[in-house]
């Protein structure tokens, strides 16, 4: 057989998969993670860095891409094997060993596998609107990689859930002026977040949608938008659009590989093992058999630390599945 052949090979660089790998090599283990994104981060990385989390245990807020930056510190430091740019396209099992062909027709190996992809790929769903496609990346955006970009301009917020809503609060003291459109009077996004929405000063249109965006040729300066229950019609001069109105996401080739799939979710029992030995699950991608489902960083943490935990002991059947506390273990 031809590559090294590592303990555990984890499918995803989220921060589910950051954290299996920093606790495969607490474990001692011999680790590959890789991932299709050219930066570890997963969707924290490449949709929102620039925005605070509140939930992640021991830090009252973190920016994103400063969670991203500790996550990656952590992970490494035992010197984990990184593969990214690249898709694992196929998982076949030979001899009790695993074989993964990523995009690039490369091959890795592995006596265990977790899979750690999140949502699968995504890609957001675009404005419908005449002129938004010829101004992409030039005054309309689906991601905000840098605040300052949006500093001092008339921003136009499209979306009615916790990302529309969160930018608007995040831009409030960068953009020069907020107007958010919604499609309804009902946001989908989290009621503090919301009520904190309401008092803000922010210009709200409520049964609002885009129907189209005019420029210069090289940037937006204008949205027409109209009111879906009298179909009036408002001009906005604009300097930039941030649309935020959902995303698709599919598991793509992991749906071939065996695993017992329901929607978008690989079922897993309490142990995060998956339907097939040696093959786990943790993060938003994992669908528990028998329990509730929450798509936190905090739930993919634990998720994570378990299914790698249980991966020791497989690999290495002398091993005990819990190791013990991190603070009585020798670095």
């Amino acid at each position: 057989m031809a590559g090294d052949v590592y303990d555990i090979t984890i499918v995803g660089a989220g921060p589910s998969g950051l954290f299996a790998t920093f606790y495969a090599g607490l474990r001692q283990m011999k680790t590959k993670v890789i991932d299709a994104l050219e930066e570890p981060g997963g969707q924290v990385a490449v949709l929102y860095p620039e925005k605070y989390i509140f939930d992640v245990p021991g830090y009252s807020k973190i920016l994103a891409k400063d969670l991203v930056k500790c996550l990656v510190e952590q992970a490494f430091q035992y010197g984990a094997t990184v593969v990214l740019g690249e898709r694992v396209t196929s998982l076949r099992r030979n001899d009790g060993t695993f074989e993964l062909e990523t995009s690039k027709g490369t091959k890795h190996y592995s006596k265990a596998v977790l899979i750690a992809a999140g949502v699968g790929a995504f890609s957001p769903n675009r404005l419908e609107a005449r002129g938004a496609e010829d101004y992409e990346g030039k005054g309309v955006y689906y991601f905000v990689k840098d605040k300052s970009a949006f500093r001092d301009k008339n921003l136009l917020i499209v979306g009615g859930g916790d990302s529309a809503v969160d930018w608007a609060l995040n831009m409030k003291d960068t953009a020069k002026k907020i107007t958010l459109v919604h499609r309804r009077d009902v946001f989908r996004a989290h009621e503090g977040n919301v009520a904190e929405l309401m008092k803000s000063g922010i210009d709200l249109k409520l049964f609002y949608e885009v129907s189209q965006v005019k420029g210069d040729g090289s940037t937006v300066t204008q949205a027409v938008v109209f009111d879906n229950r009298s179909k009036a019609e408002t001009v906005l001069d604009v300097d930039a659009i941030l649309v935020n109105i959902g995303f698709r996401a599919d598991l793509g080739p992991i749906k071939d590989w065996g695993l017992q799939i329901d929607g978008r979710e690989i079922r897993a029992n309490g142990k995060m093992e998956t339907n097939i030995p040696g093959v786990y699950v943790a993060g938003d991608v994992a669908g528990p058999l028998d329990g509730i489902k929450l798509n936190l960083i905090a739930t993919g943490y634990a998720q994570a630390a378990l299914a790698v935990n249980v991966a020791k002991a497989y690999v290495d059947p002398g091993s005990k599945v819990f190791p013990g506390h991190s603070s009585e273990m020798k670095k």
